[in-house]
């Protein structure tokens, strides 16, 4: 019985996905960035901490867009496209994020980038 708990609680934990393990949520942006940015920056972790990934991906998407160049919004793309399961889309942004970081140790030290990103 100990032995098939063993196994179950294994392969329990094999089948969830890398952020479970993470524990990193949204970023919020630098005080001196994009008004509209910003509002949508916030706008998707308030989505974000009730759960309604694919609603925070469309603000953190509109942040992004507003100006691209600010990596919090590289980064909070990401791990809401990896919550979705879009793993390969999620890589693509934590390179941006990494790209844009300019030292950054919360991006730069993050576990689910590196594991992304295989550093």
């Amino acid at each position: 019985m100990k032995k098939l708990m063993l196994v179950l609680v294994v392969f329990g934990l094999l089948g969830l996905p890398v952020s479970s393990f993470a524990g990193e949520g949204p970023m919020s942006l630098p005080g001196d960035s994009n008004a509209g940015a910003v509002k949508h920056n916030k706008e998707g972790i308030d989505h974000w901490g009730q759960g309604h990934y694919d609603v925070a991906l469309k603000h953190f998407q509109a942040a992004s867009k507003a100006d691209s160049s600010i990596a919090q919004t590289h980064f909070n793309e990401a791990i809401c496209l990896d919550k979705l399961g879009r793993h390969g889309e999620a890589t693509m942004h934590f390179k941006a994020a990494k790209k844009h970081a300019g030292g950054n140790k919360a991006i730069l030290n993050s576990p689910i980038l590196n594991g992304h990103l295989g550093t």
